[in-house]
């Protein structure tokens, strides 16, 4: 017999990075103490994306099996995003980004999302306890806000009784068999329509979500960002490329690469090279706007002085 949603119990997977750690301790605390939470494995702190596999991985491996808990995962990064990128990597994983228990009770309800994924530096632990109670608490299909707080209708029913096991069947075969252009955030942006950044020839940007703006942002080899800064702080995930961010504010510098993250507190001046065609996701912790500092050949001629400078 399969266990209602009021009997079901847990075994929970956690880790973070270093801006989540602190969130990830409260919440384990929480769940820890939750009625229907049989075991909490706590597998600590590590870069991002390392704390986010060795969650997937267990959530992938995991059998559903009768009279025993569902294993889920609960990955903290400073924005939540860099974690469910790598986390929804494995096979049978799906990780969301919950700001609030209306999320986290839409991507039960839609997605069957099995791993919760939070922001360390947005989301303060009450609110981070009130989000995993609800994830903990929503049964796959149940009433949620998407659906107006109803049931679903019949012809939804019918859509979500087969998801989850087409959800599972993509990809098919074992972590390892996946090729890098099945990643999910890159499967994504295959789809996605672009618009020039027109102040920064050879960028392009989708934005995702409006205030607090996230966005998709590609950049051509080459590239400059002149000099330039917000009115709020962003942080960004390099999914692939090369470049250079030198904040000018603190006199220092920073090399991205694949899986790199980046934290521009708000006002902080800074220009950017692009060494490689280079595709990032940021996330602004307001609505996105932007301030020129200098022009585009001033840019040119402070880094080309720059990396002289360095080479000599």
């Amino acid at each position: 017999m399969t266990a209602s949603a009021a009997e079901r119990r847990f075994k929970i997977f956690a880790a973070a990075d270093g801006f989540g750690q602190p969130l990830k301790d409260a919440v384990v605390a929480r769940l820890r103490a939750h009625p229907a939470v049989a075991e909490v494995v706590d597998l600590g702190v590590d870069k991002y994306y390392s704390a986010a596999a060795a969650v997937a991985r267990n959530v992938s491996s995991s059998d559903s099996v009768p009279d025993t808990p569902d294993v889920r995962g609960v990955v903290v990064c400073g924005t939540g995003a860099g974690v469910s990128i790598f986390a929804n990597k494995y096979p049978r994983v799906y990780a969301t980004h919950c700001a609030s228990p209306a999320d986290a009770v839409n991507t039960r309800s839609i997605n069957a999302c099995n791993v919760l994924a939070l922001s360390g530096m947005a989301t303060p632990p009450d609110a981070a306890a009130a989000i995993a109670d609800a994830w903990l608490a929503t049964p796959f299909r149940a009433p949620c806000p998407a659906s107006g707080d109803a049931p679903w209708p019949e012809d939804i029913k019918r859509f979500l009784d087969t998801a989850t096991d087409e959800m599972a069947a993509i990809p098919e075969g074992s972590a390892a068999a996946i090729p890098d252009s099945a990643c999910a955030i890159c499967c994504l942006r295959k789809g996605m329509e672009f618009e020039p950044v027109g102040i920064m020839p050879g960028g392009e940007m989708r934005i995702v979500r409006e205030s607090p703006t996230s966005a998709y942002v590609r950049f051509k080899a080459g590239s400059v960002e002149p000099a330039h800064h917000h009115t709020f702080g962003h942080d960004l995930v390099v999914i692939k490329g090369k470049k250079k961010v030198w904040n000018l504010t603190k006199k220092e510098s920073y090399d991205l690469v694949d899986g790199d993250f980046l934290f521009t507190p708000a006002g902080d001046v800074h220009r950017v090279k692009y060494f490689e065609d280079t595709e990032f996701f940021i996330r602004w912790d307001g609505h996105w706007d932007i301030f020129l500092d200098e022009d585009l050949d001033t840019a040119r001629s402070a880094i080309d002085r720059e990396l002289g400078a360095a080479g000599n």
